[in-house]
């Protein structure tokens, strides 16, 4: 069928109810089209509604050639699966709903169809059809059902039976995931011995007698549903029970996945039911229809699949790191000393870490193995400096982001309360000028001191001259180390994401039991020895797999980069302040005259600043939202800050 031109009289003579079953389908999809104009508005579209209807209305044969294709529709496509699955997803895995829908965006459906859900988004594929179609009153949705309706049976009419059928297949659909073990185990234990799955399907097929009965009475027909709404009520909080659990022992968004499918399905019976109980039927009709138009693009889009879903995860990887941020906020002037003694025990591991890093090179490994290498150098090296309770400045505003965030979550309205958030600001700048401070102040001297022993050992500097001259050049205020240094804060970030991921994993999992309790496990560890790592993995599981997971992204992803040749090196202050103490000696005291070392130190505040700032905001903003924080008056906070600033400026640099 070639496209109809956009005037109705044609588009009426081109209906052909023994017309091939694509033919069909797409005169509908014309026909929508012409109703929805080239720019839509509301009383456009209605208009053009009701003109189609008068149309039809006025000619007897356009009326039952209607008639005639309405039925060969219902014929080849199943409106029940259309009411009672649209817009959920097949399999409840969210791997698999997130293939399906980038199956929807990146290949085209065709109008060949007998998937009655196919069908009704190619007819419906735009916001605004959600709009006129719940514009359109009941007097005109009764003339439309008057034109397509086929003539009543005795007892139920074909729309009642279908509405039925829908509601039985989706309280199948609950009731199958109500009873998974991954859901039932964790409800209430009030929600598992009240039951109410249990009898789901029972009330429903009471209601389908009582509609069913051709001398019903309206009065047992009620009844019979609010037995059925009373029924659903409890289903819903019997999954509510399960959010307590998660809350308080891990998420999992693959459950949470299915947790938001079985509301949503509780949700379109109740409203199947107000179609099916409604004195005013042809109104809930065109608000059905408006809510399947809405959840068929819900259902088509990525974004709001991983925002609804993992909104939870993000919340609880926040909290988790909103507890460990709050370690590291200094407050007095003794925890402002152990983190500057904190942060040097950490600058000076890390100047061996450097010296390990061209070590590395100097052995001229192949791309990804050099990445690889220097990622296990940096992954140890953190994790040492984990267990020997030292720090890494760039590791804390990723933590500390989430801790300030929740701070936003309190009432900070009043003056009162805005100073005590700008006082936590101030602490938490402090603290982080005292970690950068530890690290780079001892890094580079002993940078400089390990490098000048090994020349003085071995007889010859520890790089060549054209080689440190090439670190410095790399390291330089004039290059790109700018985009490189934020570049950092970014996967700083990450690191700070897949932390909270493990630790939700693992108390989610139950992990740590299994290792003090599993027999296989005490059978070669001992009870002692079980427990004890139980206990270590349990309290440290958080930041091994954050300095892990940065180490090697720090040394792999630069070598990953290269193979798209998009060039991406990383600029940790740390290491990038210990590259320059190595370099130094390399290239003799005279360097200290050359214009090369100056711009390569210069980049250092600048390399702090975007590792810190870039690493915070990532992470302050996922806490915003993570914990559903709005409606802060944030020019106060700012102007709060400004004046801090302006009158004691010493108070975010010492307490």
């Amino acid at each position: 069928m070639k496209k109809l031109p956009p005037d109705l009289p044609r588009l009426i003579q081109a209906l052909d109810p023994h017309a091939d079953l694509a033919q069909r389908h797409l005169w509908l999809i014309h026909l929508v089209e012409w109703i929805r104009a080239p720019k839509p508005s509301l009383e456009l579209a209605v208009d053009r509604m009701e003109q189609v209807v008068a149309a039809f209305e006025a000619d007897a044969d356009a009326r039952q050639r209607l008639s005639l294709w309405w039925q060969k529709l219902l014929e080849t496509v199943d409106i029940t699966a259309l009411l009672a699955d649209f817009g959920f997803a097949p399999r409840t895995a969210m791997a698999s709903e997130v293939a399906e829908r980038l199956r929807y965006k990146l290949l085209p459906s065709t109008p060949e169809t007998v998937d009655a859900s196919e069908l009704f988004m190619l007819v419906f594929p735009d916001r605004f059809d959600a709009r006129w179609l719940h514009a359109l009153d009941s007097r005109l949705m009764a003339r439309i059902s008057a034109l397509v309706a086929p003539p009543p049976d005795e007892g139920a009419s074909f729309w009642e039976r279908n509405l039925l059928d829908a509601i039985t297949y989706c309280a199948g659909q609950i009731l199958s995931t109500g009873f998974a073990p991954e859901l039932r185990l964790r409800m209430s234990e009030q929600a598992r011995e009240e039951k109410p799955f249990h009898a789901l399907i029972h009330d429903v097929e009471n209601l389908r007698v009582e509609v069913m009965l051709p001398l019903r009475t309206t009065d047992r027909r009620d009844a019979a549903a609010a037995q059925l709404r009373e029924r659903l009520e409890a289903c819903r909080s019997a999954i509510s029970s399960v959010y307590s659990y998660v809350e308080a022992e891990g998420i999992s968004v693959g459950l949470i996945f299915r947790l938001r499918q079985v509301r949503a399905r509780i949700l379109r019976i109740r409203r199947l039911l107000d179609c099916l109980l409604s004195t005013d039927r042809a109104y809930e009709t065109s608000e059905l229809l408006s809510n399947l138009v809405a959840v068929g693009l819900e259902r088509r889009s990525v974004r709001a699949l991983l925002s609804t879903n993992t909104s939870l995860l993000a919340a609880k990887v926040a909290e988790r790191s909103a507890e460990t941020g709050e370690h590291y906020i200094t407050r007095d002037k003794g925890e402002y000393r152990r983190m500057m003694a904190k942060a040097a025990g950490g600058g000076f591991v890390m100047a061996f870490t450097t010296l390990a890093k061209f070590a590395l090179y100097a052995l001229s490994l192949s791309v990804f193995w050099s990445g690889l290498a220097a990622g296990l150098n940096y992954a140890l090296s953190f994790v040492l400096i984990q267990m020997l309770h030292f720090t890494v400045a760039t590791k804390q505003p990723a933590m500390t982001a989430p801790a300030m965030a929740a701070k936003l979550k309190e009432d900070i309205q009043s003056d009162a309360s805005i100073q005590e958030f700008v006082d936590e600001v101030a602490h938490l700048v402090r603290s982080q000028v005292a970690a950068i401070l530890g690290n780079v102040l001892i890094v580079f001297p002993a940078a400089m001191a390990l490098t000048m022993g090994y020349a003085e050992l071995v007889k010859h500097p520890a790089l060549s001259p054209s080689h440190a001259t090439q670190v410095l050049e790399s390291l330089s205020l004039l290059g790109p180390s700018v985009l490189f240094a934020a570049f950092t804060g970014v996967l700083l970030f990450a690191s700070s994401l897949i932390a909270g991921g493990a630790e939700n994993w693992f108390v989610l999992r139950n992990i740590d039991s299994v290792i003090r309790y599993n027999p296989r496990i005490t059978r070669v560890l001992g009870s002692v020895r079980a427990d004890r790592w139980a206990r270590f993995l349990r309290k440290n599981i958080s930041g091994l797999a954050s300095n892990i997971s940065l180490g090697f992204m720090l040394g792999l992803v630069p070598a990953f980069a290269a193979f798209f040749g998009l060039g991406l090196e990383v600029r940790h202050v740390t290491l990038s302040t210990g590259q320059i103490g190595v370099a130094i000696p390399s290239l003799g005291w005279d360097v200290l005259h050359s214009n090369l070392l100056w711009w390569a130190v210069a980049m250092l505040p600048f390399n702090a600043a975007l590792n810190v700032g870039v690493s915070f905001y990532l992470a302050f903003r996922l806490a915003l939202r993570a914990h559903n924080v709005s409606g802060v008056d944030r020019s106060r906070i700012y102007k709060a800050i400004r004046q801090r600033f302006w009158r004691r400026p010493l108070s975010f640099f010492w307490p």
